[in-house]
Formats: C-alpha cells, structure tokens, sequence
C-alpha cells in the first residue's frame, strides 16, 4: 500500500508538472499569436500607409506638371501673339497708306475726267491745276510690299525627346522598400533621461547622417532630437515613468533625401533626474536644476546633489549644454575645485577633497577619501568632460584594508581613464554627487 501511495503521489506530481508545463506551453504559443497578429498589422498598416504616400506624391506631381506644362504652353502662345503682333504692324502701316494712295488716286481721277470732260471755256484752266495736282502727287512713286519670303511664318518646333525624357524618369521614380535600412537596437536607462542605440540593417546602404525623432505620447507630432553620424544618443529632459516613442532615418552617401523610419518603438525611464541642491548662494541652477553655474558671489562651498541619486552600475557625466562644450570655465582654476561622488553631504567643507568622497580636481589629480593618487589624468579645461562609473566587487566582513564595502571606481576625462578600488566601512545603496569652484565661470550639466 505504501508504495501504491508513493507511486500514485508520483504519478500525480507528474501530471501536475505536465498540466503545468501545457499552460506555460499555451501561454508561449498565445504570445506567438498575438506576435503574429501584431506583425500582420504592421504589414498591413505600414502597406495602407505607403499606398497613401504614393498616392498623395503622385496626385502633388501631377497637379504641379499640369500646371508647369499649362504656364509653358501660355508663354508659348504668348511668345506667338507677340510675334504676329510685331509681324503684323509694318503690313497695317503699308496697307493704310496704299490706301491713302487710292484714294488720292481716285480724287486725281475725277478731278481728271472733270478738266478733259468739263466746260470748254473753263477747259485749260482746269487743265492746268489737274496737271500741276498730278506733278505734285508723283504717280511714280508706289509704297514697297514685302514678298512672302520676307515676312515671318510662325510655326512650332516640338522635341518629342521630351516624351522619353520623362517616361524614363517617370519609369525610375520612386522605390518600395520592404523595411527601413536602420532600426533602432536599444534604450539604455539614465536619470531624466534615455540612451537610444540604432544599427544598420542593410548591408547595402551606406549612410551619411542619421536623424532621431520622439514624441511623448502617441497624439503629439514626432520632433528631431539628433541629425549626427553617430549611432547612439542620450536623449535628456525624459520624464520618469513615461513612455516615449522614437523611429529613426538616415540618409544615403551623397544624397539628400532621407530613408524610410524604422518601426517606432517605446522607451522609458524609470530613474528620477539628477538634480543639484538649491539655496547655496554661490550658484545659479537652471530650471530644471541639472545645470550648475558658478556665479560671482564671494561664497564658497560645495554644491551638492540634491538627494543620493547616483547607484553603482551607472554613468555619471559631467557636461555643459547646449553650446556643446562640456565643462566651460572663464575663471582661473583652483587647486580645491572639484568634481566628484560621496557618500554624505558635509557642510563646513569647501572642496570634495575629504573622508568619504572620490573626485577629481581641475588640474586633474584624483582624490580618495582626501588622500591625492600618483595616478592623474588630463586638466579639466573647457571641452572637457568627465564620467564616474562604479560598480560593488566587496560586501561582506571586514577586510586587510579595514573595510566591509569595496567599490570599484573608474573616472574618465578627456579619452583617458584611472581605475580603483574605493573602500568604504559603511555599504552604500546610493550616493551624492557634488562639485567645488573657487573662482565664477564654471558651468556643469549633470546627468
């Protein structure tokens, strides 16, 4: 009986197992379905969308050709009008004085037929002025009428080259693609922000520039974001929580127009944006408190984040926007300034150069816990930019070192970079970042 049990109890888990397994199989193969349903549509959709394209852009050429080939054929026709008019205007010119000529002709006839046929006393003095009329006239003289040869022949020379001309351009005009040669590849979450990454799909299609779009919800109109060559972009001032659609295009090598967009995808962040404190009197924020600008003010101090934002396994870059320059000084740099992480915010200090903090100073010397390391890297000077990523390789008892919490830090600056282990006695989730300058002019953006 016992091993009936034990065999019925088997043969049960077994058929639990296989139920189980035919519902996550059905679960799978329902998400395949709606896979299929979704590719369908976008084949369909994307299939409507191009017939309305081409559509729309052939109704526009024909529209603009007949009006191009009605304006031609107007200045032709006016070309002609002018033409028999100018042609016209020495023939009105003759005619009116032949006319004038027979006329004074046929005066000169009845005057003649008068003085041969009139009263004979009245006959030779009649006679007389008729003769003199005559003379004055001179019957010799007859206006020049131009021969046939001589005057214009209008008449229209038409190419019918035109005609292949445009068949074959007509012919060669407008191609379907079947997808887009650049798709978008990935989004990589930032603070206030989202890392979108785009490849080339086409191994055919060279590109010159690629042009990045997004919009915040699907109502709105898609705005550029980036026309560059490269292939990745941080797309800044993203809303946490939201989502975002964004395509891509690039264009050919040496041509102008741009490619079809990629399918649209969604992205998102989930990470508030860094934000620097407010109130410290040495330093203005922008609007959305991302932006640190050293100000003329006699009061020194550092200028923290305003909550511990920064978590290992991120990026954090310093830089100046929009003028392009990363960190832009004016003043003269300072021994004390700096630009770091720590892992509490202490007022009283007026460098990052401390206990439980990593920086880096302007001339480029990198401080642990207030101790400067024989490694340094490039002066930060204007153009330059800075990036902190760290990541835990410690957490448990205390170590050699004296520590329990093990970080290792990489600092870049200037395409060179210094990596360490940052030993802490305290784990830390989260940390703040904060900056020190001693003289006006420094403007930092963070994020």
């Amino acid at each position: 009986p016992m091993e009936a049990e034990a065999e019925a109890r088997l043969l049960l888990q077994e058929a639990q197992e296989s139920i189980e397994a035919a519902r996550s199989y059905r679960r799978e193969l329902e998400q395949r379905l709606r896979g299929l349903q979704q590719a369908r549509e976008q084949i369909r959709e994307s299939a409507t969308l191009t017939r309305d394209v081409l559509e729309q852009h052939f109704n526009d050429l024909k529209g603009t050709l007949k009006k191009l080939l009605d304006e031609r054929l107007m200045s032709l026709l006016q070309e002609v009008d002018a033409i028999e008019q100018e042609s016209i205007k020495p023939l009105d010119e003759c005619q009116k004085l032949i006319e004038h000529g027979v006329s004074t002709a046929d005066d000169l006839l009845r005057d003649g037929e008068s003085a041969v046929h009139g009263d004979v006393r009245q006959q030779n003095e009649k006679l007389c002025s008729f003769t003199k009329k005559a003379l004055h006239i001179q019957l010799d003289s007859l206006p020049e009428v131009p021969s046939l040869v001589d005057v214009p022949c209008l008449s229209a020379q038409l190419d019918d080259c035109l005609l292949t001309i445009l068949k074959n351009q007509i012919f060669s005009h407008g191609t379907v693609a079947s997808r887009p040669p650049v798709q978008l590849e990935e989004f990589v979450e930032k603070p206030g922000g989202i890392l979108v990454r785009w490849c080339k799909v086409d191994d055919d299609f060279i590109p010159q520039d690629y042009r990045l779009q997004y919009r915040k919800s699907t109502t709105s109109h898609f705005e550029d974001v980036y026309v560059g060559s490269e292939t990745e972009f941080i797309v800044l001032h993203i809303d946490p929580n939201v989502d975002y659609q964004f395509r891509v295009c690039a264009r050919g090598d040496g041509r102008q127009e741009w490619s079809p967009w990629s399918v649209p995808q969604f992205g998102r962040t989930t990470l508030v944006p860094h934000e620097w404190t407010t109130g410290l009197e040495g330093y203005s924020l922008s609007s959305r408190r991302n932006i640190a600008l050293r100000n003329d003010s006699q009061s020194c101090g550092v200028l923290y984040s305003k909550a511990p934002t920064y978590f290992c396994g991120q990026t954090l870059t310093f830089r100046q926007v929009p003028s392009g320059q990363l960190i832009e000084t004016v003043g003269q740099p300072d021994r004390r300034d700096s630009l770091g992480v720590c892992v509490e915010q202490q007022n009283g200090y007026d460098s990052l150069q401390r206990d439980k903090a990593v920086c880096i100073s302007t001339n480029g010397a990198v401080f642990v816990n207030g101790k400067e390391m024989t490694n340094q890297l490039p002066a930060v000077t204007s153009g330059s930019t800075v990036t902190f990523d760290m990541e835990v390789v410690q957490l448990g008892p205390s170590s050699n070192e004296g520590g329990n919490f093990k970080l290792r830090v990489t600092i870049s600056s200037n395409n060179r970079e210094v990596v360490f282990d940052w030993v802490l006695d305290q784990c830390c989730g989260s940390l703040y970042f904060g900056c020190s300058f001693s003289y006006p002019g420094w403007k930092v953006l963070v994020f």
